[in-house]
């Protein structure tokens, strides 16, 4: 049986209208009855249309009592075509047929309101009843987009406009129901206008600005929360797509669907998101651009230290006024009022740990009170959405990062190569645009330069290249004048390579510290610096491919002066790890105990954020504070390393460990050779052939000149042990006299007998020692 057969479309109009349309022009009149007005007819005089006449712009309805030339209409039929009592205007049949076939309705978006604006009523209108009631009042009738419809639901006016509607290919539909096997059924296909029939699909959608509260599967709010072709990129937001996502997907999915779906599943809103990371990476530009994402209500963004008052009270007044739009639309609206957003930047001023304020005055752990059960108190709310921004994730209250609160804890941390070409791409927009930016510029190579690099750090960057670019043009002899080549000006390649020079990332990578550490270069004066390096790449390569191993640690010792730091500085530096940082004693003269424990966590919790880390620690004992005489140390400091030396990384992230010492014993005393999972012993240069091999290196004597002062020290017999550090100054001192071979022969041999390793038992007698000034003389 055809569904679709309870009424066929008019092929022609009646036999007693004309084949062309007649106009008519009628004066414009109230309706007669309200019960015609609120069947949404047109009322017209029989001796103007004949009966069967059915259409005209709307559904039309013949009645004795109304006067010819007239038609009745209702307000909203008045206000919807902009009409006025009296008017006189022009009307003529119209068949729906004669436009096209497929005029029959399968889907009707209806948005529905109370008629009076006023109207406060508590109680839910079921939608499937409704759309019962609407199929018999206006079956049959056309519907038009934007239509404006009274509609009595059990004694209540409602107002309906139409939002949408699709019409349904009445023959591809018969083909497919008698078996036809060319039909080829496409569905509905959105149009303008439409006949209302049983088996048409009705949405109701909620007016957004009306009390109204819907209940049933086809209740659903008018506007949609996110605009569905929204970019990030185009508002200048670059490198957090998958955030991005991931915050719609948390905070914004289950808000963009009905609440009795929502009801059935039992589950609530999420009200809160924490975004952290460090400074620079676009959390407070989100806030300001976030408000252009939704096609509701514009956020509410405030900065965290605004809502601090010097007045008893007041901070806290500030908290609730904030929360006072959405609770007076929860009472009246509930689960149908919209969402408000409110934008927390900087939040850790204002939502610090409880309990840990030194001042008399409370005000900060009130606010936090205030915040906690405005969230989630006694009186819950379920259309806010909190998102706090903060690079102090530490400070924050735990009881604010509770489910139910601020539940979602995004990172937002250094962009990759690829989120940094976005934000390049952004910053260079108009340079391309403009035909400013020289074609010998390329993006892939920045993107890839520019490692650690946060999105202001990439802004600053192309601000510093440009001020190279404007350089170029100010008059010569003046600081004012400008050139009047200045039109042709181009920010080319080798101005963006001198502003990487210039701008520095504040994450990540300090060259500049480790190269201080490696400035005489590594010289393999033996196998055993290959063989350290060697392994030192091991280790490297474990921390990158190994899943099994994310926390890799090692241990370098050996007597002063070895070699130690240059060789773990090298280490990491070949790494080329986004993450490399040095822990020294050097940056923490005059530090108390709880500062240098703060440097150290700081490090380490940076660490964490990136992929791949290198941490070296460097003269260990020094940052201890450790001296032999009583002995003393800081336990504070010892036991903070001993925990962080241990603590495996959060998960895909992998961190190398590489630290230094002189004194290993000490270390064995205080059990912290045992966080370690290697060690590395770097001795001091005990062979004249490594002698030898430094002296080419640095180039001081001729090749005669060498082998005399080589040959001096094998016939002085004396046992060999010095750092290549002390070597690399007697090496430089030399160079300087006048009689380098003299002074270099002469401090090697004044030192040498006496260089013996520590807690070693050889001790030579003095007799042994042999006299340098006879020595000397053998060489002469």
């Amino acid at each position: 049986m055809d569904p679709y057969s309870s009424r066929q479309p008019t092929k022609q109009l009646p036999p007693s209208v004309p084949a062309a349309p007649q106009t008519f022009r009628v004066k414009v009149g109230r309706s007669p009855s309200e019960a015609l007005a609120l069947k949404n007819f047109l009322v017209v005089s029989p001796r103007d249309f004949h009966p069967s006449v059915r259409y005209v712009i709307v559904e039309d309805q013949a009645e004795e009592n109304q006067p010819p030339r007239q038609i009745g209409t209702s307000m909203v039929h008045r206000r919807w075509a902009s009409l006025s009592l009296g008017q006189e205007v022009s009307i003529a049949p119209y068949d729906p047929s004669f436009e096209s076939p497929n005029i029959y309705l399968g889907r009707l978006d209806l948005e529905v309101s109370f008629l009076r604006k006023t109207t406060e009523i508590k109680e839910h209108f079921d939608t499937e009843e409704m759309s019962k009631i609407c199929f018999e009042a206006f079956n049959n009738q056309i519907f038009s987009v934007n239509q404006q419809i009274v509609f009595d639901f059990h004694g209540i006016n409602l107002q309906i406009v139409v939002k949408g509607l699709s019409v349904v290919d009445i023959a591809d539909l018969q083909r497919g129901l008698v078996g036809d096997e060319n039909a080829n059924y496409q569905g509905s296909r959105t149009a303008t206008r439409g006949i209302l029939m049983q088996q048409t699909t009705i949405h109701w959608l909620k007016a957004s600005d009306s009390s109204i509260r819907l209940k049933g599967p086809s209740a659903k709010v008018t506007t949609a929360i996110i605009q569905p072709n929204f970019k990030f990129e185009d508002m200048g937001i670059g490198g957090l797509d998958s955030e991005f996502s991931a915050i719609f997907r948390r905070a914004f999915a289950s808000r963009i669907f009905p609440p009795s779906l929502v009801e059935k599943i039992g589950i609530q809103h999420v009200k809160g998101i924490l975004l952290f990371g460090p400074p620079g990476t676009g959390k407070t530009l989100m806030a300001r651009q976030i408000g252009k994402m939704l096609n509701a209500r514009e956020p509410k963004i405030v900065s965290g230290p605004e809502i601090l008052n010097k007045y008893v009270g007041q901070s806290e007044e500030n908290i609730r006024k904030l929360f006072a739009e959405a609770e007076k639309e929860y009472k009246e609206k509930g689960d149908e009022s919209g969402l408000h957003i409110i934008i927390f930047d900087e939040i850790d001023a204002i939502c610090k740990q409880r309990g840990g304020r030194s001042d008399s005055t409370g005000v900060g752990d009130s606010i936090v009170n205030q915040l906690l059960s405005k969230m989630d108190g006694v009186e819950q709310l379920n259309n806010i959405l909190i998102i706090g921004m903060t690079n102090r994730h530490d400070l924050i209250d735990e009881a604010l990062l509770r489910p139910g609160r601020l539940e979602v804890h995004m990172e937002i941390g250094l962009p990759d190569e690829r989120g940094r070409l976005q934000i390049l791409k952004i910053h260079t927009a108009k340079m391309k645009q403009n035909d400013i930016m020289d074609p010998d510029v390329d993006l892939d190579e920045l993107a890839s330069l520019t490692k650690n690099f946060s999105g202001a750090e990439i802004n600053g960057l192309v601000k510093s290249a440009s001020s190279f670019a404007f350089n170029r043009h100010v008059k010569v002899g003046t600081l004012a004048g400008v050139a009047t080549d200045m039109n042709d000006m181009k920010i080319n390649k080798e101005d963006f390579l001198c502003a990487l020079d210039e701008v520095h990332p504040a994450f990540g990578v300090n060259e500049e510290e480790l190269q201080q550490c490696v400035q005489n270069q590594i010289i393999p004066f033996a196998s055993n610096v290959e063989r350290i390096l060697s392994d030192g790449q091991l280790f490297i390569e474990q921390v990158r491919k190994s899943s099994r191993t994310p926390l890799v640690s090692v241990l370098l010792h050996g007597p002063p002066g070895s070699g130690k730091t240059a060789l773990a500085a090298t280490m990491a530096m070949s790494s080329e790890f986004p993450f490399i940082k040095l822990i020294s004693p050097e940056t923490m003269v005059g530090y108390a105990e709880l500062a240098k424990i703060a440097i150290i966590s700081k490090v380490f919790n940076d660490s964490y954020k990136s992929p791949l880390s290198v941490i070296v620690i460097d003269n260990i004992e020094r940052i201890l504070d450790w001296v032999p005489i009583g002995p003393r140390f800081s336990n504070s400091i010892l036991q903070t390393l001993l925990v962080l030396l241990k603590k495996r990384p959060p998960k895909d992230r992998r961190l190398l460990i590489l630290a230094t010492t002189n004194e290993k014993s000490v270390l064995d005393d205080m059990n912290m050779s045992d966080c370690f999972n290697s060690e590395i012993y770097v001795p001091n240069i005990t062979e004249l052939s490594s002698v030898d091999v430094v002296l080419k290196e640095l180039a001081l004597f001729s090749d005669e000149e060498r082998n005399q002062a080589l040959n001096a020290l094998k016939q002085g017999g004396v046992e060999l042990r010095i750092g290549i550090k002390k070597l690399l100054t007697i090496i430089e001192m030399s160079r300087q006299d006048v009689d380098k071979v003299d002074k270099f022969i002469s401090t090697i041999l004044s030192m040498a007998p006496y260089k013996v390793e520590p807690n070693t038992l050889y001790m030579p007698d003095k007799s042994e020692i042999p006299d340098p000034t006879s020595l000397y003389k053998l060489y002469e």
